[in-house]
């Protein structure tokens, strides 16, 4: 049974920084998209930004320049480095791993920008 576990949500002050790690427990399959969403209090999910497998990455217009994803294969791992927050990226972000027949969820980490 393959989890994601997340880490490195908190509270910080606009402008700060945050790295948020996922790890996936168990084999994965190599050929997988790993990615970040949230969802804000009232809102949708939403994609943050992705990352494919050949490095490749699609990134929110939202964050475009503020956030920066990426990943270490040999520790089944996702990061999502985000600087320059803003109070509007107050949301609980979820990893998202998936490849064909898959589709796996962590368990979301709070994120709150706020002086």
């Amino acid at each position: 049974q393959v989890q994601l576990v997340e880490s490195g949500g908190g509270l910080v002050q606009p402008g700060g920084s945050l790295r948020l790690s996922c790890a996936a427990s168990g084999s994965i399959f190599s050929d997988n998209i790993m990615g970040w969403y949230r969802q804000a209090p009232g809102k949708q999910r939403e994609l943050v930004a992705r990352i494919f497998n050949t490095d490749s990455t699609n990134y929110a217009d939202s964050v475009k320049g503020r956030f920066t994803i990426s990943r270490d294969n040999a520790k089944n791992t996702v990061y999502l480095q985000m600087n320059s927050l803003k109070p509007e990226d107050t949301a609980v972000y979820y990893c998202n791993v998936r490849w064909v027949g898959r589709d796996l969820w962590g368990q979301g980490t709070q994120v709150t920008v706020s002086s």
